[in-house]
């Protein structure tokens, strides 16, 4: 029924679009017949929001993984740095919360670890919405960042890194068989909101897969139980798009090239001193609005790379 219903916003997205250039073509003839300034003026805006709406349909139509439809669990943690890498990590994730509400997705965190000063040490949510992780999955690697510091009194320039991890939510039940023996679990106290029970009882769980180290956290529901399940499910997506990876032979594939959050290993750089400037090193594409980019307009990013996929 979800892949139904993306279908029929696909059709009306289609239908929509002719209507609005059969509208484009009506202004344009009579502006020919009698030029007026603001019908131009009108035609200029219309032909730039069917611009954007045209070029957002064609990447719907690069999202052809078998997971690009599915939500997607994301995961930012600080580098090293301390304070500082853990305040760029809250503006990370300030970031996609901010593309997820520009865009109409709903996103639900599932866990989340304050920085001992300021900022987050990490946080894992999951972004709801038709196509989130094969958006997303352009987000996945370093982030760098170059600023003056506030938490630094000589206001000197300083580089903080933070690492991002998409995984799709894989509804389905996945057949990977995992040793019990092999894994190691943990219960915690939740940090964040959620009431009385979610903060009195060890109902956080951290499950720890020995073989890989993969570690994944979930504190957002109310029993343990749910918890677990949750982690588990989790837990389960990342083994399986390692073992697509393997089998495919591929250093870069699903999940990725795991690399040290640090120099050299950045897929993005922020640039907020002594200029403006956010770059993908990876498609070379450039913003020189930074405030714009934090706010969320992730998709000139998200574009460029899905077009060289």
């Amino acid at each position: 029924m979800k892949y139904l219903r993306g279908l029929q916003d696909s059709v009306r997205q289609i239908e929509q679009m002719f209507s609005d250039y059969e509208d484009m073509q009506l202004l344009i003839e009579m502006s020919e017949e009698e030029p007026d300034e603001e019908t131009i003026t009108e035609i200029q805006e219309e032909l730039d929001r069917f611009s954007k709406e045209f070029e957002d349909l064609r990447i719907q139509t690069l999202l052809t993984g078998e997971y690009d439809r599915c939500n997607a669990i994301v995961t930012v943690h600080a580098g090293a740095g301390g304070t500082e890498s853990c305040d760029w990590a809250n503006m990370l994730y300030r970031m996609y919360t901010r593309w997820a509400e520009k865009r109409g997705f709903s996103v639900e965190v599932l866990d989340y670890l304050e920085g001992d000063v300021a900022g987050i040490k990490g946080v894992t949510f999951e972004v709801q919405g038709e196509n989130a992780y094969g958006y997303l999955r352009s987000e996945k690697g370093v982030h760098r960042l170059v600023r003056i510091s506030p938490f630094n009194a000589a206001g000197k320039r300083q580089t903080s890194f933070a690492s991002c991890d998409v995984i799709p939510d894989i509804e389905d039940e996945i057949e990977i068989e995992i040793n019990d023996d092999d894994l190691r679990i943990d219960t915690y106290r939740s940090s964040g909101a959620g009431g009385q029970h979610i903060n009195k009882t060890s109902s956080a769980v951290r499950i720890t897969h020995l073989p890989t180290g993969i570690v994944v956290q979930c504190q957002n529901e109310r029993s343990q139980h749910m918890n677990k399940d949750k982690a588990m499910q989790m837990l389960k997506a990342k083994l399986y798009l390692m073992k697509q990876q393997e089998q495919a032979d591929k250093v870069s594939g699903i999940r990725g090239e795991i690399k040290e959050i640090g120099f050299g290993s950045q897929i993005r750089s922020y640039v907020m001193q002594p200029y403006t400037l956010v770059k993908d090193h990876r498609t070379n594409m450039e913003i020189s609005n930074v405030n714009g980019v934090m706010d969320g307009n992730l998709d000139p990013f998200i574009n460029a790379y899905l077009s060289i996929k």
